[in-house]
């Protein structure tokens, strides 16, 4: 899986880059968007996304600060920088020192899909061609992993550690997982935290910072954006509510 941070301060490239995204069926999970480099640049050192997706042009700080400033809040998270064809080549200057790729608008799909390819094979997750397993070994296999998921998912539970367990590749097991539970690894596991902490707030007792810990978030900031983004309103406003 990729975890994706947006910043750019047009909203339509923001939800159109989404939507590209989403076409490419791939183990890709946007964790926060941002319309400026200042906003941008606290989240991904809170977020630590695999890749960021910025504008050449924001207010706050430009694609091109923020490029230079990631590494300090997030070494690990590489940066695709987003530019017009005015700015291009200083794009294609910057891809020589620090980012990972540029991608020129408007994005085109297969550009898009050529990055993410890149960005997947770097973190070694291009999905192997495995030898399809008989029916009953794969059925057997994929009913004790989602059990596993189902009695660890308020843990630090990863596909990465699934995956070497089970001896298979973490795109294969991926695929397997969708196909079972129709959403993916991030999705399934946001839901059933979720449904946990809708539980815990009913008790007035258990603050919501002690919730998120419980469930397995140790950030509240990340919690409260996935509860968000899971039942469309904050916890807080939930247990109101309730």
């Amino acid at each position: 899986m990729i975890n994706v941070y947006i910043a750019d301060d047009e909203v339509w490239i923001i939800l159109g880059l989404k939507k590209l995204l989403e076409k490419l069926n791939m183990d890709v999970y946007v964790v926060g968007t941002a319309n400026n480099g200042l906003t941008a640049k606290e989240e991904i050192g809170m977020f630590k996304p695999d890749v960021v997706f910025t504008d050449i042009r924001m207010p706050g700080l430009t694609g091109l600060e923020l490029l230079q400033a990631i590494p300090e809040v997030s070494p690990e998270s590489r940066v695709v920088l987003i530019s017009g064809y005015a700015e291009f080549a200083y794009a294609k200057e910057a891809v020589k020192h620090h980012a990972f790729d540029y991608l020129l608008k408007p994005i085109k799909e297969e550009e898009l899909k050529r990055v993410m390819e890149s960005l997947l094979e770097k973190k070694g997750e291009i999905p192997e061609k495995e030898e399809e397993e008989s029916s009953p070994t794969y059925d057997k296999m994929i009913d004790n992993v989602v059990s596993e998921i189902r009695e660890h998912y308020m843990e630090d539970i990863s596909l990465t550690s699934l995956a070497t367990k089970y001896n298979v590749s973490m795109g294969r097991l991926s695929e397997m997982i969708k196909e079972r539970l129709q959403v993916n690894f991030s999705d399934y596991i946001a839901s059933l935290r979720i449904q946990r902490a809708k539980e815990l707030l009913r008790d007035d007792s258990i603050s919501i910072q002690e919730i998120a810990e419980i469930v397995g978030y140790n950030d509240y900031f990340y919690f409260t954006k996935v509860f968000k983004k899971v039942e469309g309103i904050s916890p807080s406003k939930y247990r109101k509510e309730i």
